[in-house]
């Protein structure tokens, strides 16, 4: 297109381009942004516009840029909310899982006899077998096995009242 032309274009119909871009969008800045990305496309096209549909063109042009740019601003929102309810259910869970820890080693000190207490931290938490918590302790695999039984059954008693 010419930039005689252009001019011409610009000239008579920018007006009616930013207020119908700003009716849209309430933001005046980004609706100055529309009318001129607008011109800029025409420039770099090369293409020729009719006298008879130029209005028409360019205000149909407008209003699919602006609905373009509230539909990406609603897919940003609609993104953040999602995120934010996610940042939230992230953080309930930690609260939660927290609070179950606390418990649970709260009710692994109170286990009894001592024994229990032992055995349960050296097979969970040092991930030894029963045959190496046995031989520490000097008794059979059975007896482990039966104290690890006892203390597992007073943790879901202590667990269960809470």
């Amino acid at each position: 297109m010419k930039k005689k032309r252009l001019e011409t274009l610009f000239r008579q119909h920018y007006g009616d381009m930013f207020r119908l871009a700003i009716t849209l969008l309430h933001d005046e800045a980004e609706s100055k942004d529309v009318v001129h990305d607008i011109f800029a496309r025409l420039i770099d096209e090369q293409s020729d516009i009719r006298e008879k549909t130029a209005r028409n063109y360019l205000l149909t042009s407008v209003r699919n840029r602006c609905l373009n740019i509230i539909r990406n601003h609603k897919i940003q929102e609609r993104a953040a909310r999602l995120y934010l309810l996610d940042l939230d259910a992230t953080e309930m869970q930690t609260d939660l899982l927290t609070e179950e820890l606390n418990a649970l080693r709260k009710g692994i000190r109170s286990l009894e006899p001592p024994i229990c207490r032992d055995i349960i931290m050296e097979h969970f938490t040092d991930g030894k077998t029963f045959e190496a918590i046995a031989r520490k302790h000097g008794v059979s695999e059975t007896t482990i096995y039966k104290h690890l039984r006892h203390a597992m059954q007073q943790l879901r008693t202590h667990l269960n009242t809470l």
